[in-house]
């Protein structure tokens, strides 16, 4: 994801026990013509952990050579996007504009397979289709495989739905039941926790799950499914020291490896991303505007956690609220934090 999934970012997710984390994606013609900002994304993770770069374009020179410039870096596989929804990608026919487009994007898959080892798989992520009237993900995939890929992962939603709405599990059934048993497919789009993974994989059959917007302030849930994976029991929530400890590894590593220009941007993002849910979390994002100082926003966060701290000194799992999912919530996650609040006004009293 763009302007997500940088190193830090990425490192987070797979400390706490992702299987395979994805750079942002990268434009290939950006990256051939040596553009400094599409090349400074191209991160490997840290402590030789497995990674993929994921790329797009439409040229299939432009993306064979990216795709080198890939596997030199590292990249255990390449992955070709094929899904993205954005009318700045489309619009250049990129993304899931190809979709609409299953002969080129097949030259495409074929042009990076030459172009990279054949021990670096070459997978492609796209979506249920174009609209409601060119629903062809079953079709499409098979036509990628044919050419070359060796994973398929498929977003539920259709690219005239951008991130609206529902992202549906049947296209990804249908992709996992027209594909070869040995190739993988991994399906995406609205899983955001333990029981949205469950049903993810029971109802579609898929060998894995992608999971991008859900991590995104959540990076425990992968804590979650790699325990569920290895039949034990999940851990929960984390406890208040847990998200604190994990808010201040993501800054500090915002501060070592984002462009200076970013670092107070990449900041303010990790308040937001951590402080979403919390007690005093929306008047501390507020707050974070007003500072431009690293060492200050550092600051302010240390002591919105210690504040919490101090009103919990427990710090148990039950005082973190999870991200709310609807108005609803939203009201009830008001009220609850205002009857804590009250309760410990009494108690104090």
């Amino acid at each position: 994801m763009e302007a997500v999934t940088d190193l830090p970012f990425r490192t987070i997710c797979e400390e706490l026990g992702a299987a395979l984390t994805f750079t942002e994606f990268l434009s290939a013609e950006a990256l051939t013509r040596g553009a400094a900002k599409a090349i400074g994304r191209m991160w490997p993770s840290l402590g030789g952990r497995r990674f993929a770069v994921q790329i797009f374009g439409r040229e299939p020179d432009a993306l064979a050579r990216a795709a080198r410039m890939a596997a030199d870096v590292g990249a255990s596989i390449v992955d070709i996007n094929m899904g993205c929804p954005a009318k700045k990608v489309t619009a250049g026919a990129c993304g899931s504009a190809l979709m609409r487009e299953p002969a080129l994007a097949a030259a495409l898959v074929e042009a990076v397979r030459r172009a990279v080892p054949a021990t670096i798989p070459v997978t492609v992520k796209h979506r249920a289709g174009w609209d409601e009237s060119s629903l062809n993900a079953a079709a499409f995939a098979r036509t990628l495989v044919e050419a070359g890929a060796a994973m398929i992962t498929v977003h539920g939603r259709t690219r005239a739905q951008g991130f609206s709405g529902s992202a549906r599990l049947e296209p990804i059934a249908e992709v996992r039941a027209a594909l070869p048993a040995h190739i993988p497919v991994i399906g995406n789009g609205d899983v955001k926790d333990v029981d949205g993974y469950r049903r993810m994989k029971a109802l579609t059959g898929c060998d894995g799950v992608m999971i991008g917007r859900g991590s995104m302030g959540n990076p425990w849930l992968f804590r979650s499914l790699a325990a569920l994976e290895r039949g034990e029991p999940d851990p929960g929530l984390p406890s208040l020291e847990e998200r604190r400890a994990v808010w201040r590894r993501h800054a500090d590593l915002a501060l070592a490896h984002s462009p200076e220009r970013m670092r107070i941007h990449e900041l303010r993002k990790t308040l937001a991303w951590y402080s979403r849910g919390l007690h005093g979390g929306a008047q501390l994002r507020q707050r974070s505007l007003g500072s431009a100082e690293p060492a200050a926003l550092l600051a302010l966060g240390e002591a919105f956690f210690a504040g919490l701290g101090a009103a919990d000194p427990a710090g148990a799992p039950a005082a973190v609220l999870a991200p709310p999912a609807d108005p609803v919530a939203k009201a009830i996650a008001r009220n609850t934090r205002r009857g804590a609040s009250l309760d410990r006004s009494a108690d104090a009293a």
